[in-house]
């Protein structure tokens, strides 16, 4: 487990503190389950932007392959 220092503007603060005590949840889980969840959420958003890159290159290939296999198909 790594030791940080964190800085947080007073209302995200207040509305952790405010949370925390309401779920008796200890400020160090909350803000480790935050964390995660961001994590999570970026990690899917990076993906997504990587396969949709990703697909478009595939795209053009694909449709070469198509006009191919319609070539072929028209020649016979």
């Amino acid at each position: 487990m790594k030791i940080l220092s964190l800085k947080l503007d007073d209302e995200i603060f207040n509305d952790a503190e405010e949370i925390t005590a309401k779920l008796k949840l200890a400020r160090n889980r909350y803000i480790n389950e935050a964390v995660n969840i961001y994590n999570q959420f970026n990690k899917r958003r990076l993906l997504k932007s990587q396969l949709k890159k990703e697909s478009g290159l595939t795209a053009k290939d694909s449709m070469d392959v198509l006009r191919e296999f319609e070539r072929i198909i028209d020649e016979d």
